[in-house]
């Protein structure tokens, strides 16, 4: 992993780092959940999750530290369902737009879990993971849907394989088993119908 960013693809208002890896203008914290992937180069899904810890709590740094493995079990009664939990996402949008990068873009996150895409299982071999602070019970905020697109342009633009087609929610590839982002995220927001 490499510490400085070098100049960038551009898209937008973000940029991805010629070795892939950053998401320039994102925060980055770091975070050991995440392992190399089969193929580094077979980038070809973007997923995207909607996460609050506790459950419809929308401020606080319990997701931060969920992903860097310092979340505390004893902070409330649903955290200690937590306790060991070794999770990742690539970036994670907060309510207000703030943009988090916890996993090199050309790493494997840990985000989908047992999941499956058009017949291919294991997506976290080959997609980026997006988590947006949310629930399943609330639209999501006007200033996290522009930093998603200004995001999903970023990404599409350094990972030609992730085309609109290729967005899909968590609930897209483990159904039955995950519901999110929900039925308040607006997909035609995102392509800006």
């Amino acid at each position: 992993m490499r510490s400085s960013v070098p100049t960038a693809r551009v898209a937008g208002a973000l940029r991805v780092s010629d070795d892939g890896d950053w998401l320039q203008g994102s925060r980055r914290v770091e975070c050991p959940n995440f392992d190399a992937r089969p193929d580094p180069a077979d980038i070809s899904l973007l997923v995207i999750h909607a996460i609050s810890l506790p459950p419809e709590r929308f401020s606080g740094d319990a997701v931060e530290r969920l992903f860097t493995n310092r979340l505390d079990p004893n902070a409330h009664p649903y955290l200690a369902g937590l306790a060991g939990v070794r999770v990742s996402a690539h970036l994670f949008i907060r309510r207000r737009g703030e943009l988090m990068q916890f996993v090199p873009l050309t790493a494997r996150a840990w985000h989908a879990g047992v999941s499956s895409w058009q017949g291919r299982a294991r997506c976290n071999d080959f997609s980026i993971g997006i988590e947006l602070e949310g629930s399943d019970h609330c639209p999501f905020t006007a200033a996290q849907m522009r930093r998603l697109q200004q995001v999903v342009a970023a990404l599409q633009a350094a990972f030609p394989a992730i085309t609109r087609e290729r967005v899909v929610g968590h609930s897209d590839i483990a159904p039955g088993r995950k519901t999110d982002p929900g039925p308040f995220f607006d997909w035609a927001a995102l392509w800006g119908s």
